[in-house]
Formats: structure tokens, C-alpha cells, sequence
């Protein structure tokens, strides 16, 4: 399985950088079914993902932002939960923050992100990656110039390098969650927006952040009157984290020794990885320690 799921993105890698050069165009080209605005970009990725499975040959099943779920072949003993291009926007502006995102775990009518059994993440810009499975220990990853996990030590909001979710989130009500923090750490630390959440949740791998909010799913949930500001910044959809976007992601943040959970402070393994519902939609705090992530808990303006 490492291999085959290296070898997808490789290919969808490769397909990607062809085309680069017809992409800068940044043509919305639909709605996922999701909500999201999609690319021209993604479409290009998407297809990459189905044109190498079936060319494999190999009875899977694959769930993708834009396609769902297709079964490739009679009796799967896996699916692949893929988002083909995680930071979509950076990517079709060409710059670095975004990921090729492959999460796989046992075929079953409703898994969910405890049952990840394989993970991945690939670097679009650069090609990097780093994989974990439940087999083996630790990670194993190409392109970083020092070991991973390699998480550092920050415990004081001050001093924090983190970054937030701003797409389908209501400025002013993120800005009254945590502008304070944002003003705290600004200068003596450093405040970031990549809107990719597997690009900002890799960068605590590898020690370049300590932190990553997106706390807009939490919002709604406690401020149910709230619903209707997100779906006006969300053109009449929910987009908070979904399934495909943070699978991955979680799976290597826990295996990295991360302190990792929805804003509630709770475990994302139940989360359903093919239920894209408001419901199912996740909110996440990561920190490098366990103490910087207590803080960020008790600090946000619930």
C-alpha cells in the first residue's frame, strides 16, 4: 500500500506540474458537492486520481472532494480518501502551501478517521513527503534536510508560529474569537493564513509552526443562530474542515506526537470520512505541545 499510494501521487504530481503552465488562469470551474469553488486546477487533479486507479487495475474504493465516492473494480478491500489538492488557491497561484492529500483505511459502509490504517502527504510545490502507516514505527518521509517529527518545544502564546482558516469563515467573528492572539503573537511571534490545513498541520511535523486553529465549526455549533453568517461567506453551503481535508493530516499529526483534537478539545477519530454534512464538518486545534495547546483552548473567545 505505501507503494501504491506513493506512485498515485506521484502521478498526480507529475500531471500537475505539466500543466502548470495552463492553470495560471485560475478559472472557477464549478461547485464541488461540498460547496467549495473549484478550479480549473482541481479538475486537472482529480482526474490524474481515477485515470491512475483505473489504470492499475486493482479492485478500491476512492472518495474525492470533487467526485465522491467510486468503486474501481468488484469487492474493495480498501478506500483511498483523497483530496487531490489540498490549498487549492496557493497552489493555482504557485505558491508552496499546499499538499496532496491520501488517507486509506479498511472498506467498510462508514469509516471513520480512527480506522486510517496508511497516510500520506506530498508537497506540490516542492515534492517533499511524509507517510506513516500503523505498521511501522514513526515516519518515514523525502526532501526535508533534517529528521521528522521534529516538533518544537513553544509553550508560551506569545512566542507561537501558527496559522488559522479564514474560507467560509466569518471575518469578523474569527476576528472576535482570536484577534487578541493574533495581536499577541504577531510581532513576537508569527501569524500565518495558508487555507490548507494539511499544508499548516505538516508545518507542526516538521517544526516550521507550533500551532493551527480553525474553530469555525465549534462557533456554529455553540451559536447555532450564528449558521445563517457562515452560509452567506460560504454561498449558501458550510465550509468548514471536511473529511478529505484533514484525514491524512490528523493521522500523521498523532503519529508525530502532536496534541491534536477538534476545538472542543476531543478526539477526531470519529469523525465519518465520507459524510461531508455540517454535522460531520470538523473544527481543529493542533500544537506541538500539550501545554500550547491547553492555552489556545482556554484563550479563544468561545
Amino acid at each position: 500500500m505505501k507503494s501504491y499510494i506513493l506512485d498515485l501521487a506521484n502521478y498526480v504530481h507529475s500531471v500537475i506540474s505539466t500543466r502548470r503552465g495552463i492553470l495560471k488562469n485560475r478559472l472557477v470551474n464549478g461547485i464541488s458537492p461540498g460547496g467549495d469553488a473549484q478550479f480549473n486546477i482541481d479538475k486537472v487533479a482529480e482526474e490524474a486520481v481515477i485515470d491512475f486507479v483505473k489504470e492499475r487495475g486493482q479492485p478500491i474504493a476512492v472518495y474525492s472532494e470533487d467526485q465522491g465516492l467510486q468503486m474501481i473494480g468488484d469487492n474493495p478491500k480498501y478506500i483511498l480518501i483523497v483530496d487531490p489538492i489540498d490549498g487549492t488557491r496557493p497552489a493555482a497561484a504557485g505558491l508552496e502551501m499546499a499538499c496532496i492529500s491520501i488517507a486509506v483505511a479498511r472498506w467498510q459502509e462508514s469509516p471513520r478517521i480512527a480506522d486510517i490504517e496508511y497516510a500520506l502527504l506530498k508537497e506540490i510545490k516542492t515534492g517533499f513527503y511524509i507517510y506513516g502507516d500503523i505498521h511501522h514505527e514513526g515516519l518515514s518521509f523525502e526532501g526535508y534536510s533534517f529528521p521528522l517529527p521534529n516538533l518544537s518545544s513553544t509553550t508560551n502564546l506569545d512566542h507561537m508560529f501558527w496559522s488559522f482558516e479564514f474560507n467560509g469563515h466569518p471575518t469578523s467573528l474569527m476576528s472576535a474569537a482570536y484577534g487578541h492572539l493574533i495581536d499577541q503573537s504577531a510581532n513576537t511571534g508569527g501569524v500565518f493564513l495558508f487555507n490548507s490545513a494539511s499544508y499548516s498541520i505538516s508545518r507542526i511535523i516538521t517544526g516550521q509552526l507550533d500551532a493551527y486553529v480553525d474553530i469555525g465549526n465549534r462557533i456554529m455549533k455553540d451559536h447555532p443562530e450564528l449558521r445563517s453568517d457562515f452560509e452567506q461567506v460560504g454561498r449558501g453551503h458550510i465550509l468548514h474542515l471536511f473529511p478529505y481535508d484533514i484525514a491524512a493530516s490528523v493521522f500523521l499529526a498523532e503519529k508525530a506526537g502532536l496534541k491534536i483534537t477538534d476545538a472542543f478539545g476531543e478526539s477526531l477519530g470519529s469523525t465519518l470520512l465520507m459524510d461531508i454534512s455540517a454535522e460531520n464538518q470538523q473544527s481543529c486545534i493542533a500544537a506541538s505541545t500539550p501545554e500550547l495547546h491547553r492555552q489556545l483552548l482556554n484563550s479563544i473567545y468561545w
